[in-house]
């Protein structure tokens, strides 16, 4: 069984032990406990993290040693109640979460991000309140636009700031949404490369992904192949005090 070693576990619990990014720090998150988690996808690691400004609990799931590793494939997912524990269909999200689990679980190491953002953001009552607007005839940003939010509400600094509290110094992006990139990007995130997750359309969300496609640029063309990007030379979370310290021969 490999996975991160248990002299890194107690580290990274003994650096988060006290983390505190500081008054001026927008998002604040902190590594509270690991533990093995086998499943049928494979064996990880689990990862809790805690949020210090909204109380939130977001996790880490590990397959293999991605300490301090380069050009790790990693899949941000955001939580979806409906699709990955309902099996709901209006949407991609859980053929996506259990695409994500089996290719990684298949490679030597990766890392599902899984973020407790319920509908882009909104909120699983308000999500309910969208897919009500969806049902006479609104799309799925017009809906959450019609409810006062943006058409979406994420944000991934605290992505970014999983990231580099587990000391990964570059990423492969496992996404459909050139918008993660720019995001993960402008917090520092040193990305490789894409690789997509192509879920098969159905009678139920194939307006759905048609609307991802045509108003946020998703990339559903099954054709694409994983891209190579070039950018930053560093990957620097300013909310970690640790990034940075580290030499290139470390990797």
């Amino acid at each position: 069984m490999t996975g991160i070693p248990k002299a890194i576990v107690e580290k990274l619990l003994q650096e988060n032990k006290a983390h505190d990014c500081g008054k001026t720090a927008e998002v604040c998150v902190r590594i509270i406990a690991i533990a093995e988690l086998p499943t049928t996808y494979g064996h990880y690691q689990v990862i809790a993290f805690e949020n210090n400004v909204d109380g939130r609990e977001h996790a880490a799931l590990v397959h293999g040693d991605i300490y301090e590793g380069q050009d790790i494939p990693v899949r941000l997912h955001s939580e979806c109640l409906t699709g990955d524990s309902l099996g709901s269909l209006r949407c991609d999200c859980g053929e996506q979460l259990q695409r994500s689990l089996k290719e990684i679980g298949e490679m030597p190491a990766g890392i599902i991000l899984y973020m407790r953002q319920e509908g882009r953001g909104i909120g699983f009552v308000n999500k309910i309140r969208a897919y009500q607007l969806q049902d006479y005839g609104y799309d799925t940003f017009q809906a959450n636009e019609v409810l006062g939010f943006k058409p979406d509400e994420r944000d991934y600094d605290l992505a970014a700031h999983m990231l580099g509290s587990l000391h990964v110094r570059s990423i492969k992006l496992m996404t459909n949404n050139p918008e993660k990139i720019r995001d993960l990007q402008s917090h520092g995130v040193k990305i490789t490369g894409r690789i997509p997750i192509i879920a098969e359309p159905n009678k139920y969300n194939q307006f759905y992904l048609e609307t991802k496609k045509l108003k946020a640029g998703h990339l559903l063309d099954r054709n694409v192949p994983e891209i190579n990007l070039e950018h930053q030379n560093e990957m620097i979370d300013p909310n970690h005090s640790t990034r940075g310290s580290h030499s290139d021969d470390s990797a």
